[in-house]
């Protein structure tokens, strides 16, 4: 399947919010909205590596848990 790119967006925020619930550091991390700002500058093909999807989890697992 071929995903928009609005469709990954949502996806890769949808994940960091997720993984700063527990594990944020302001020091470190960007916010949830300025990772948002960072991802939406991103090419298509950008955002898919960011998924970091391939052997062990493909594309489609991943869009379908995070979307």
């Amino acid at each position: 399947m071929i995903y928009t790119k609005d469709q990954l967006i949502e996806a890769l925020h949808n994940e960091y919010v997720f993984l700063c619930h527990d594990d944020f550091d302001p020091d470190e991390d960007p916010t949830p909205e300025e990772y948002l700002e960072m991802i939406k500058t991103l090419s298509h093909d950008e955002l898919i590596l960011e998924t970091s999807t391939g052997d062990q989890v493909t594309l489609e697992e991943y869009m379908g848990v995070w979307s």
